[in-house]
C-alpha cells in the first residue's frame, strides 16, 4: 500500500484573524507542517485582498496542501478556489457565515460586505474534496443555509451540533473533531 506524503495544512482564519486560543491556532501548533495566512494590515474587508493573501501563502508551499478555514475564511477559500488552478488535496470549511444576510451586532454590516466583494457567495462546485462543518445554533448562519452551501459546493456536510460559531466565545478553543476531519484528506 502506497502512503501519500504529509500535506502542508494552510490555515485560513476569518475576519478576526489570528486568535491565540482559537481551535485553528491550537491545531496548527500540533501539526508538523502547518502555515497560517498572515493577517492583512490594510483593506481588511476586501475579499479580493484576502483571496490574494491565500494565493501568496500558497506560492510559498510546495507539494500537497489541505486548506483549513474558519468562518469568513471558508468563504475566502470558495472565492479563491473558483479563480485558481492550484491543486488542493482537500479543504475543511468550518462554520461558513451567511454573508448575504445581516450579521449580529459587532460584525461587519451587510453594505460593507457587499462593497468588499463578499457577495454573492459563490455556489459553484469546488474543484477539490471538501468537508463543510455546520452548527445548528450558529448566530452567523442558519443550518439550512450552510446545508445549501455544502450541497452546491459538492462538500460533505458534518453537523457538529450546538457548537455556536466554533470559536472561543462559544466555548471552543480546543476542538478535537477538527484534527480528525483534516486527517481524512
Amino acid at each position: 500500500m502506497t502512503t501519500r506524503p504529509e500535506p502542508t495544512f494552510l490555515f485560513v482564519p476569518g475576519l478576526r484573524d489570528h486568535i491565540a486560543e482559537h481551535w485553528q491556532t491550537l491545531l496548527a501548533d500540533k501539526l508538523l507542517k502547518a502555515v497560517t495566512v498572515p493577517p492583512l494590515t490594510e483593506d481588511k474587508l476586501s475579499c479580493a485582498a484576502r483571496v490574494a493573501a491565500i494565493d501568496e501563502a500558497l506560492a510559498q508551499i510546495d507539494g500537497d496542501v489541505v486548506l483549513v478555514a474558519h468562518s469568513a475564511g471558508a468563504i475566502m477559500v470558495v472565492h479563491w478556489a473558483l479563480q485558481s488552478s492550484r491543486q488542493i488535496r482537500g479543504a475543511l470549511l468550518a462554520v461558513p457565515p451567511d454573508l448575504e444576510n445581516p450579521l449580529p451586532a459587532g460584525y461587519p454590516a451587510l453594505p460593507d460586505l457587499v462593497a468588499g466583494g463578499w457577495t454573492p457567495i459563490p455556489r459553484e462546485r469546488l474543484p477539490f474534496p471538501s468537508i463543510t462543518v455546520a452548527s445548528d445554533n450558529d448566530p452567523l448562519a442558519r443550518l439550512d443555509r450552510v446545508e445549501g452551501f455544502a450541497r452546491d459546493w459538492g462538500s460533505e456536510l458534518v453537523n457538529a451540533g450546538s457548537v455556536g460559531h466554533l470559536n472561543p466565545a462559544a466555548g471552543y478553543g480546543d476542538w478535537p473533531l477538527a484534527a480528525e476531519l483534516v486527517r481524512r484528506f
